[in-house]
């Protein structure tokens, strides 16, 4: 079960933020700390501002990092939904990866070009995504990103005539991503036979030690055609719905842009910034007046950015030491 939950990746990795951060966390407690931490790790949240090794270290994170993309920018897809009155955004390749870096500061640009691939071939790379087409495409290169290295490699040796009897496992890690051949398989006409490429994919998927779509929803899907492009088995993957109730990542697509408890969240923040901007100066300052003052503790938080606060802290000092100086 720790092996299959990846128990020791986050005790590794909760040990080296409370070495890092020592001094911070020492003021509520290493036990507060390492339960907010394994909570963060349960609602998804761990995975914020964190480096792709961390990222993509165990199918959770995958799976964390694929909801919290889809929940911080869904928005930008909505077409003629209540925050927006314009037909939904459409991006390139390259803002959407500006929308990823958000997120993971580190994340490589390699990744976002093989899901743009999926939706735009390789000839129409400057073109612009709809957010739905995209999220579905990257949701698949993302989280099965090793299985494709072997599917493309795999489909590489049928289209030569070899019987690819060896399941092709990737050595590297995923944050080192090799550059991925495109198999030339532009003609309609060409492709391997979609039932020996389903048997490949079965033992892959048996033997695989990296996550892989369930068999039975890739047989299904092999089934309805006779032959099947590498391109084409990508794009199949993206869409089927399927597959993506599998994974547990992502909503269906006629849900996608519907997230009440977020939406409740911003009809929260809303209304408030209406109520302060509706309230006139005079009666803003004479309520600040009489609000009680209250000093409450400062409670740092245990994850990463705690090096950057210490940094931030230390600049704001001595801007006042300079402001103090000054005014004498």
């Amino acid at each position: 079960f720790a092996a299959q939950r990846h128990v020791l990746t986050y005790m590794e990795d909760a040990v080296s933020q409370l070495l890092e951060n020592r001094e911070d966390i020492s003021q509520y407690g290493i036990a507060r700390f390492f339960t907010e931490y394994f909570n963060s790790v349960r609602q998804g949240t761990h995975i914020l501002f964190r480096e792709f090794s961390f990222v993509q270290a165990t199918p959770h994170n995958r799976a964390s990092f694929l909801r919290t993309f889809w929940r911080c920018f869904r928005t930008v897809g909505k077409n003629g939904g209540k925050y927006s009155s314009i037909c939904c955004y459409l991006l390139t390749a390259q803002e959407y990866h500006c929308l990823l870096q958000l997120l993971c500061p580190d994340f490589p640009m390699e990744l976002t070009q093989k899901a743009a691939r999926i939706v735009l071939m390789d000839d129409a790379m400057d073109c612009l995504m709809s957010f739905s087409d995209f999220l579905f495409a990257f949701q698949i290169q993302f989280y099965y990103s090793e299985f494709l290295e072997s599917v493309a490699a795999i489909y590489q040796d049928l289209l030569a005539g070899k019987n690819p009897n060896t399941v092709i496992v990737p050595t590297s890690s995923s944050g080192q991503h090799r550059q991925r051949q495109p198999p030339n398989d532009c003609n309609p006409l060409e492709g391997v036979e979609a039932s020996l490429f389903y048997q490949c994919l079965e033992s892959l998927c048996d033997r695989s030690k990296y996550s892989c779509p369930p068999s039975a929803l890739v047989k299904e899907m092999l089934s309805n055609a006779q032959r099947m492009t590498f391109y084409g088995f990508l794009v199949a993957l993206a869409k089927d719905q399927g597959i993506n109730r599998a994974l547990g990542a992502l909503p269906d697509k006629g849900d996608l842009f519907l997230d009440p408890a977020m939406d409740e969240e911003l009809e929260k923040l809303v209304a408030q910034v209406s109520g302060l901007s509706m309230s006139g100066p005079a009666s803003s300052s004479r309520d600040a007046a009489n609000m009680p003052v209250r000093s409450s503790p400062r409670i740092n938080s245990p994850w990463k950015p705690l090096h950057h606060r210490r940094k931030m802290d230390a600049e704001s000092e001595g801007s006042n030491e300079e402001t103090d100086s000054s005014e004498n």
